[in-house]
């Protein structure tokens, strides 16, 4: 089954540019958001994950409609493959049901990969770097060696509950818990 999906942005622009493009290529099922693009959860496309059946084929006027991010279309992608179901995109000529569709879909996949591995490779390098200047990384203690010496004698010699230990100095029972 051919099912379309269609999205704008705002409630001032028109969904039915998309929807009789998706139509014009036989779309069965249209879902249809109306919110940005760069909020993941959107409730008609999840639906439409959701419903899709091994064969279907997911089609967009154009990926940006699925998508504003690379990263973020290829995770789409990826939950619809793993559906069994396929993806087009009309403008950008994707089609991951045929050999050359795909190529050029993991081309797309292949890049993104890339640059997400030098994203982390920098900051890695970035850390090394500052450890050798004396700076550590992460956030500071939320309690100090006077306010840890106390939540251990309040929770030890005064069996004091950890939530009201924890009330008291204003962080969670979690960090009152972790303190030896």
């Amino acid at each position: 089954m051919i099912i379309g999906y269609a999205r704008v942005s705002t409630d001032d622009q028109k969904l039915e540019p998309q929807t009789d493009a998706l139509e014009a290529v036989g779309a069965e099922r249209i879902y249809a958001d109306k919110i940005t693009g760069t909020k993941r959860t959107r409730p008609q496309l999840d639906l439409m994950i959701d419903q899709l059946r091994q064969g279907d084929v997911v089609v967009v006027t154009k990926y940006d409609r699925l998508a504003r991010s690379l990263k973020d279309l290829l995770d789409i992608v990826e939950a619809i493959a793993e559906r069994g179901a396929g993806f087009r995109s009309l403008a950008e000529d994707i089609d991951t049901t045929t050999p050359a569709g795909r190529l050029v879909f993991h081309v797309f996949a292949s890049i993104a990969q890339f640059e997400r591995e030098r994203i982390s490779e920098r900051t890695k390098d970035g850390l090394v770097a500052a450890r050798k200047r004396g700076r550590v990384g992460g956030r500071p203690p939320a309690l100090s060696t006077a306010q840890r010496d106390e939540v251990r004698r309040m929770r030890d010699d005064e069996h004091r509950p950890l939530a009201e230990i924890a009330r008291l100095f204003k962080v969670s029972t979690k960090t009152v818990r972790r303190v030896t």
